[in-house]
């Protein structure tokens, strides 16, 4: 896919987060290089998710090789086929796995659809409250001007539709229904505060619960009932599913042990969830080092989860690799895909360029190859760790001023500099390891 086939908003926001040094948030069809042969089994998957089913698919790659790139590029395919998402980072203070309540609020925050782009929540609750009133109109017989009949027809509805998770979860139908009564009195204090609620917020008003008869805040099992009723809504207003990303899972290798054990325990309950059918309609992604899957601080703890998540790597060449399983390793980004993606990159920014043909002519081909050279020279030659500094250099440091300057030439006026401020720490690492940076003591 070259850079025509993107349009000026995606190419906007695809440049501005290169310049930054960051993931794009969409867009990133144009940009996979390597990940094509892992689209045919993910649409598979999400099919199937979408036919009642439920998903779990495990993204194995070391620190820089494009995790999370991948995980936003599943996503990205997932709402092309309607599907709703949520990318959850997993951190040791601020969103603890075994915390489920906590990662059950931070899924909300994220909550996006290919309309709304984060902050979702509103937006499908009241799309399946539109849905509910459709079929009280059809199924019902109600009288489509009488409101308050149809406020109170579609609230019916929903308890109807949510009884299986009202048995565990009386809240989620109770603040749900209050919600509806509010928003159509008018009273948009009292639905925000509903909806903060329900999205796990905490300190909300008391005046806010006691309208609802809720008492207290949503809990550790509280939450994956709530993600059950968010998976009836979705399915209700037309939406496929719900696609969930733990994107970092493996910082559970640096808490404490009874922390780390009750990450994984955690993990495990869902997955066997998953597999349980409680979740129809849910795609879960997590990402994670060969070192969690593998090694002795990781999933290798908890026996059964390893056993659930173990694929077979040992044997097999990468291209052999099964997309299908349920553990999937990224391939290894070589010079050649690194040049691709810049040379993609490059084409994007010229087609939004004031002049697009002095930007492929100044930063041709070998241009592009040889910024690629020079930045993995810099980290040690790990072509794995390259993508996000070359990407950056190429759109903030040589890209913008070839459209800017008419005279600048980057062979002439630009070299390539890595400050220590700018680098991660895995860059940081490989750049030490380098032979010229090495101190020898005379």
């Amino acid at each position: 896919m070259n850079g025509g086939a993107v349009s000026p908003e995606r190419r906007r926001e695809i440049v501005g987060a290169l310049r930054r040094g960051t993931v794009p948030q969409r867009g990133l069809e144009a940009l996979a290089v390597g990940l094509e042969r892992l689209g045919p089994a993910i649409d598979e998957e999400l099919a199937a998710v979408a036919r009642g089913g439920a998903g779990f698919k495990a993204i194995r790659g070391e620190y820089g090789s494009g995790k999370t790139f991948a995980t936003r590029w599943i996503a990205e395919r997932a709402k092309r086929l309607g599907f709703a998402v949520s990318e959850v980072q997993i951190s040791e203070t601020e969103t603890p796995l075994h915390r489920l309540e906590t990662v059950y609020r931070r899924m909300i925050e994220r909550l996006s659809t290919a309309e709304t782009e984060t902050g979702a929540l509103t937006a499908v609750v009241d799309g399946w409250f539109f849905a509910l009133e459709e079929d009280a109109i059809t199924d019902r017989g109600v009288d489509p001007n009488d409101s308050d009949a149809l406020v109170e027809a579609s609230s019916d509805l929903m308890e109807l539709r949510l009884a299986d998770i009202t048995r565990t979860a009386p809240a989620f139908a109770a603040v749900l229904r209050a919600y509806r009564r509010a928003a159509a009195a008018g009273d948009r204090e009292l639905a925000h505060g509903l909806m903060a609620w329900l999205g796990g917020q905490p300190n909300v008003a008391a005046s806010v619960k006691r309208a609802a008869g809720l008492r207290g805040d949503i809990d550790h099992f509280g939450a994956l009932s709530f993600v059950q009723g968010l998976l009836v809504a979705l399915r209700d207003s037309g939406r496929s599913g719900l696609v969930l990303v733990l994107d970092e899972v493996e910082t559970l290798q640096r808490v404490r042990s009874d922390v780390r054990d009750k990450g994984l325990n955690a993990l495990r309950q869902l997955v066997d969830e998953l597999d349980g059918g409680r979740f129809p309609g849910l795609y879960v992604v997590i990402t994670g080092t060969p070192a969690f899957f593998e090694g002795p601080q990781g999933i290798t703890r908890l026996p059964p989860l390893a056993q659930r998540l173990h694929t077979d790597f040992a044997n097999a060449e990468p291209r052999f690799d099964n997309p299908r399983a349920v553990q999937v390793r990224l391939p290894g980004f070589g010079t050649e895909a690194l040049q691709e993606v810049g040379r993609r990159v490059r084409d994007i920014y010229a087609d939004g360029a004031s002049a697009p043909a002095r930007v492929r002519e100044v930063c041709d081909d070998r241009y592009v190859a040889s910024l690629a050279d020079a930045v993995v020279g810099d980290l040690g030659g790990r072509v794995g760790i390259a993508p996000r500094l070359f990407l950056k250099k190429l759109v903030g440091e040589v890209l913008d001023r070839i459209d800017q300057f008419p005279d600048f030439d980057p062979r002439a006026h630009y070299a390539l500099t890595l400050a220590d401020g700018e680098l991660t720490d895995v860059e940081r690492n490989a750049r030490a390891a380098h032979p010229d940076d090495v101190a020898i003591d005379l």
